[in-house]
């Protein structure tokens, strides 16, 4: 669904780390959702003359937290994410995108040598002016979910973890000058 357009300043707009967020939520033995998040991560968003944005991401494994130290270490051995060797998961819109109140964003999703298509659906939090100096900041909020049986992430044991992971992003960008 797409409703009302809005029009932001054309440049390379640059990501606010301090005010985002990547996080997951996956089932455990079927009963109870895991919640956790990545520490590193990277975006692209840049405006055309147009108003129409090219957007992508890279994540960087290594930084998984879940807030469970020894799960978090297992996690990223060979056994699930493979950091060693797959050290980040990148997106990748399609084509460039019109940022309106509400909106979709197709595109694909890389680990490793494995990409598949990936549906968000974003929320547009508007732009707004932030501390002293007064730099203004564009805020979205988007899911979506991938499986984790396209990646080979993990155990293919049913019951142990689902293959649903949905991911939430909390993205503020700072307006390019």
């Amino acid at each position: 669904m797409t409703t009302s357009t809005t029009q932001l300043k054309a440049g390379s707009w640059a990501l606010d780390t301090a005010h985002s967020s990547v996080s997951f939520a996956i089932r455990h033995l079927g009963i109870a959702k895991v919640r956790g998040g990545f520490t590193r991560f990277d975006t692209e968003f840049v405006v055309d003359e147009n108003g129409e944005a090219t957007l992508g991401a890279t994540i960087h494994l290594d930084s998984f937290d879940s807030g469970n130290p020894d799960r978090d270490a297992h996690v990223r051995t060979a056994d699930f994410l493979d950091v060693e060797n797959r050290p980040t998961l990148t997106f990748r819109a399609l084509g460039p995108v019109r940022v309106a109140e509400t909106f979709t964003v197709d595109g694909e999703v890389t680990l490793g040598a494995i990409t598949k298509p990936v549906r968000l659906d974003v929320e547009w939090g508007g732009v707004q002016a932030f501390g002293e100096t007064g730099e203004r900041h564009a805020g979205f909020s988007a899911t979506g979910t991938i499986k984790r049986s396209d990646f080979g992430v993990g155990p293919s044991a049913p019951g142990f973890l689902g293959d649903a992971v949905a991911i939430e992003l909390e993205i503020q960008l700072v307006e390019p000058k």
